[in-house]
């Protein structure tokens, strides 16, 4: 079976390498084009990329498939039987679509029809769910809306964070996809139609977002803060400065007395306690402005932060 592979980040990556380890014919890859990246804007090659050259694999780079009539041409040349996609980061027109006689196939990060769009693993975690899960769905026109091949649930762990579950299930992925490659090389297989009444959608993420709202109760600014590591990353402003949050525990704290976002205790070894719409939390991490992630317990030693003072914007 002749594949052509589509994606771009990290998250990709484990997929191709199963593709490669199983001795799948992978034609080509399509990644997005170099990127400027760091603080010196050099062009970064995509993780997916790099994983293809090192076997050899053709690369295409298109600006924008729509468009790129050069590009379609090509694809049509190679005339794969299958289009495998996981994030890749460009929606596929019909044409494309309509190319590999066993259809285009998507790896995706949620147990659709539940958060279709970009971002399913972090608002997993910022709605509090216990479950989330990969889904394989033939592609259509649709933002994620094709019929579902299967599904594989996977639990939230109580810590989680963005990162640790996408690191968790981009090997579920490609395990998943491993598994259905059998039956996917004779055509299209049986398959269940999404309902799209109890879609829901999962946006770009921008780092507005991460701004902490300390009227809301504890669980959900830790929801917030785990939903957006390691990237936007949740923040909060002490002394007129950004201060990142990267971690934080419950605490029970009745005081009716302080306010929201107010500092209410500092412990030493531990970190700084802030009050919160239904209770308290402790910042164990934390990051000053300019400066490294950091223990909150650490951050304590080198800066006079007080009782009564408070985090956000006043």
């Amino acid at each position: 079976m002749d594949i052509v592979f589509m994606g771009t980040p990290d998250f990709a990556v484990p997929t191709l390498q199963m593709l490669i380890d199983e001795e799948y014919n992978v034609k080509a890859v399509v990644t997005q084009p170099d990127r400027p990246k760091g603080r010196g804007n050099k062009l970064a090659q995509s993780p997916v990329k790099l994983l293809a050259q090192k076997h050899g694999i053709p690369v295409l780079q298109p600006e924008r498939i729509r468009t790129d009539r050069e590009f379609i041409d090509k694809l049509k040349e190679i005339n794969p039987d299958l289009i495998v996609v996981i994030a890749f980061g460009q929606i596929l027109p019909k044409e494309v679509l309509d190319i590999p006689s066993c259809g285009c196939v998507n790896v995706h990060g949620s147990l659709l029809p539940k958060y279709r769009g970009s971002s399913p693993i972090q608002m997993a975690i910022l709605n509090d769910e216990e479950v989330t899960g990969v889904t394989l769905q033939y592609m259509d026109t649709g933002i994620d809306t094709g019929d579902i091949i299967s599904k594989t649930q996977m639990l939230i762990l109580p810590d989680e964070t963005a990162g640790t579950l996408h690191d968790r299930m981009m090997h579920v992925g490609a395990e998943a996809l491993r598994e259905a490659l059998p039956t996917l090389g004779g055509g299209r297989c049986a398959c269940d139609p999404q309902c799209d009444i109890s879609a829901t959608y999962a946006p770009m993420l921008d780092k507005q977002m991460g701004l902490i709202d300390w009227n809301k109760c504890s669980r959900e600014i830790d929801c917030l803060i785990r939903g957006l590591t390691p990237w936007p990353s949740a923040y909060t402003y002490y002394d007129s400065k950004m201060l990142k949050i990267w971690k934080v525990k419950e605490i029970e704290y009745e005081d009716e007395t302080k306010e929201a976002g107010e500092i209410v205790d500092l412990i030493p070894d531990q970190g700084i306690v802030v009050k919160t719409l239904d209770g308290a939390l402790l910042i164990e991490e934390l990051q000053a402005q300019g400066k490294r992630r950091m223990k909150a317990s650490d951050y304590l030693r080198g800066n006079d932060v007080k009782v009564g003072e408070f985090l956000g914007i006043r």
